[in-house]
């Protein structure tokens, strides 16, 4: 292909990535900047493009440096995007900034350096942008556990090796073999930026449409009212936390029942039972921690697993939990809900650890501490483990 050819090629290209990602900011409400943001910067490449093959029609310096300026643009708005995802951003007075130094910088050479602005100089800040955005990418939260990152971080960090080697590597080879490499690196230039284009605006998508997903498969393992995990979303995670230690450790486990919850909702109406439910969920929470996996398998009915946990540290986080719940629910605006909780508690070592025994070893202790009155924890008998394996 000649190099007119492959403009055109990466112009229609770019189109297309804009028109996709309107198309998809359209399904995506939630990531609408972050996508419009992107749809800008492909429309900014694309007249980048355009402006490109027309460079010589306008006077002096100004088609060159107008490409370049535009061009610029689309990256930092790439950027933009990218930073959007974690709440952050460039400022603007920064952007704009940089986009009339690099205008500056054009105009003061004159038309005497354009080639080297062209072919070199101007790669620069296209390298640096680009490895800023991989950069990014690698230090995002959001983006940090999805499985396209990996690629969107390659395909900008490759491009900004090769911008990096036209700046730096390209005029060394011009005076090895002469001026006819330029012609060269042009087309290889033009080949790279079909691909990018590419990759770019497919991983982009991908970044957002694996958000969406990890986003519905989070609420179909949630419980709606308290934020816990429901009973789909214990039985999917809690095996992998079990998974993630070694051998040798112990693992806990305790199931609890809100005492009487039925005459809760009896004397102090509905609203009052939600919220004890998750004034519940609130306290689990944080006192068992971030390592915990706790859940609402139903009703009044929760579980929460504690990995690395003996059952001795398992029972003062057991009674920790139920004499604050206690406490608090005792002062919700006045009303002294007399709210209880019964717990269960079983343990295992790591190779014995099995979450269906454990559960079914804990509701064993549980049904205990509610025959003995309730409104205490109970430790499963040594062996209820492995026999309920």
């Amino acid at each position: 292909m000649d190099l007119a050819t492959l403009w055109y090629l990466t112009t229609g290209t770019l189109l297309v990535a804009t028109a996709m990602t309107l198309w998809e900011r359209n399904a995506q409400t939630q990531r609408s900047r972050e996508l419009g943001l992107w749809a800008s910067a492909y429309a900014a490449f694309a007249l980048g493009c355009i402006l490109a093959m027309n460079r010589s029609v306008l006077p002096g310096v100004s088609g060159p440096a107008l490409t370049n300026v535009v061009m610029m643009l689309g990256y930092l708005l790439v950027l933009q995007g990218i930073l959007a995802l974690d709440g952050r951003k460039l400022h603007p007075a920064l952007m704009t900034g940089l986009l009339v130094a690099i205008g500056a910088a054009w105009l003061l050479a004159g038309a005497g350096a354009v080639g080297l602005f062209w072919n070199h100089v101007s790669s620069f800040p296209i390298a640096v942008i680009s490895a800023l955005t991989a950069l990014a990418l690698l230090r995002s939260r959001t983006a940090r556990r999805l499985r396209s990152r990996p690629v969107a971080i390659t395909v900008f960090a490759c491009h900004a090796l090769f911008y990096a080697g036209r700046t730096f590597a390209v005029p060394v080879m011009t005076s090895i073999y002469g001026s006819d490499v330029l012609s060269t690196v042009a087309e290889i230039t033009m080949y790279e930026a079909v691909l990018f284009t590419v990759a770019m605006s497919m991983s982009m998508l991908a970044l957002i449409r694996e958000e969406d997903r990890a986003r519905l498969l989070a609420t179909t393992r949630t419980d709606f009212l308290t934020g816990l995990n429901n009973r789909q979303g214990f039985f999917e995670l809690a095996p992998r936390s079990l998974s993630r230690h070694g051998k040798g450790t112990a693992h806990s486990l305790l199931a609890i029942d809100l005492d009487h919850f039925k005459a809760i909702n009896d004397r102090y109406g509905h609203e009052a039972g939600d919220h004890v439910l998750k004034l519940f969920a609130s306290i689990a929470n944080e006192i068992a921690g971030a390592e915990a996996t706790s859940a609402r398998l139903g009703g009044e009915e929760f579980a929460i697993l504690l990995p690395n946990t003996n059952g001795e540290d398992a029972r003062a986080i057991g009674q920790s939990i139920a004499r604050r719940f206690t406490e608090t629910a005792a002062r919700r605006d006045g009303l002294a809900i007399p709210a209880t909780i019964s717990i269960g508690l079983a343990e295992a070592k790591a190779q014995e650890a099995d979450l269906v025994a454990l559960l079914a070893a804990a509701d064993h202790a549980l049904y205990r501490a509610k025959t003995l009155g309730r409104n205490r924890i109970e430790s499963a008998k040594p062996g209820q483990v492995a026999k309920a394996a």
